[in-house]
């Protein structure tokens, strides 16, 4: 079959751009295709954007089912008192508190040494380190003669990596080695024993029940927190103290001055947190309204429509978060989101009278814990939206099913657009054929008339 560059040699007719005519308008059949398709995409993306102003809004709901939403508290200390943290636990309420003393680390300093760098240790000696309070807390150091100087064996107790922490110190008149417990608290007292060398046994040794003037001496002793809350005594081996008052945390920064000098921890629902958390909701929530507003509006004057304008599955994920959110919900004096000031105003979204918000938080913040997170027998208001929300963003819900019936006509139109295709591919190869063919057809005429027209001519000469 002859080639499409060369239609129309034969018979003189530009056969090649008339093809190319009825190719272009033979693929006309594959644009409301394309189209149709380009539309189920906007589509996709559409609920993608839905989607994602659902799980915003599913986030802010699941917030205020956790009953620990209600339960934030703001703690304030008056005088120079410990700093403190809370959890949800924590009880309102007033403490006064008096520390006595802080924890402290045990600390022991050697005799002087003249340098840092002189081997100290004429035979094989081990170094010993015991926290008789501590449960497993003893650790050995093999000291070599050929690196015994003052910062080896430094560095060896810091390479045992345990309970306690060497440094060397100039006092002005020698270096001195320094043992620090890591932790605090009665517990950390350290004893030293060496066995080995007598010159470092003499200025290593410790013992606090020893009277020998001799080895290290203590510069800091092993101390627990001590202080009073509401005139309780407690003591803490950190001063980091954990229990003493419920959800709360007293990091003891300094002891009191004198027994006037106590502070008081004043703990208060945090009823500003607890407001933030609703208003997050409603923010969410109206924000879901615009979104889907965007997506299914009418824009007249030749403006674009909103990508699923009509779709019934958008109207009813709308229709049914509304339901749910004016829904009556339980039988307290917190019934409806109107009872604490949040109401529905006709273009769907809520509205805060923050008045009578912070009315309700500040006299029945049971009575919208409840609203919201429900009880033992009864679901709340974030129980039902909660349901409601994963029927729509679950596992075969509402959007999953809309955006796969999508991608089902999708992949449709591409099977219909490949059937068109090769349709479309088989007719102009046929109408190339025909072309072909007139095209030899009128060349084979063409050159009989010019052999009739040569042998009239040449009868005619006659």
């Amino acid at each position: 079959m002859a080639s499409i560059a060369s239609l129309g040699i034969g018979s003189g007719m530009d056969l090649n751009g008339l093809l190319k005519q009825l190719e272009s308008a033979e693929r006309q059949q594959l644009t409301p295709i394309t189209q149709q398709k380009s539309s189920y995409k906007a589509e996709i993306s559409a609920f993608g954007k839905l989607q994602s102003a659902l799980e915003s809004f599913q986030g802010a709901v699941d917030k205020l089912n956790d009953t620990k939403t209600f339960q934030a508290v703001s703690a304030n200390v008056s005088g120079t008192g410990p700093e403190v943290t809370t959890d949800s636990s924590a009880v309102p309420g007033t403490y006064t508190i008096d520390v006595n003393n802080l924890a402290q680390a045990h600390s022991i300093a050697s005799q002087r040494f003249a340098d840092t760098t002189s081997n100290q240790a004429s035979v094989a000696t081990t170094i010993t380190i015991d926290q008789p309070g501590i449960s497993g807390a003893s650790f050995d150091v093999s000291i070599d003669p050929a690196s015994s100087s003052l910062g080896d064996i430094r560095d060896a107790i810091n390479a045992a990596d345990g309970g306690i922490a060497a440094s060397v110190i100039n006092d002005g008149s020698g270096n001195r080695l320094v043992l620090t417990s890591k932790d605090t608290g009665a517990s950390s007292a350290m004893t030293v024993t060496v066995n080995g060398d007598a010159t470092l046994d003499s200025k290593l040794s410790f013992n606090a029940t020893d009277s020998d003037p001799d080895g290290m001496t203590q510069t800091v002793a092993a101390q627990d927190a001590s202080l009073t809350v509401n005139n309780i005594a407690i003591t803490s081996a950190s001063n980091n103290v954990e229990g003493a008052i419920q959800g709360v945390t007293l990091d003891l920064t300094q002891a009191s001055a004198d027994a006037t000098s106590a502070s008081t921890l004043t703990v208060s629902r945090d009823t500003g947190t607890i407001k933030e958390d609703i208003q997050s909701y409603v923010d969410a929530y109206n924000s879901l309204q615009d979104t889907m507003n965007s997506l299914t509006a009418f824009n007249g004057g030749g403006k674009a429509a909103g990508e699923l304008i009509g779709n019934s599955s958008v109207r009813g994920i709308d229709s049914g978060l509304r339901q749910v959110t004016s829904s009556i919900v339980g039988s307290s004096n917190i019934s409806m989101l109107a009872d604490m000031g949040i109401d529905l105003s006709v273009d769907g979204k809520l509205e805060v009278d923050d008045t009578k918000l912070t009315d309700a938080l500040n006299n029945d913040m049971s009575g919208v814990t409840q609203f919201f997170g429900g009880d033992a027998t009864t679901d709340g208001l974030a129980d039902k939206l909660g349901a409601r929300l994963d029927s729509i963003l679950g596992s075969n819900g509402t959007i999953e099913t809309a955006t796969s019936g999508l991608e089902n006509r999708i992949s449709s139109l591409d099977d219909r657009y490949s059937r068109t295709e090769d349709r479309i591919n088989a007719t102009i190869d046929r109408y190339r054929e025909q072309f072909s063919r007139m095209d030899s057809m009128v060349s084979s005429m063409n050159s009989t008339m010019n052999y009739l027209s040569q042998q009239l001519s040449s009868v005619g000469g006659q």
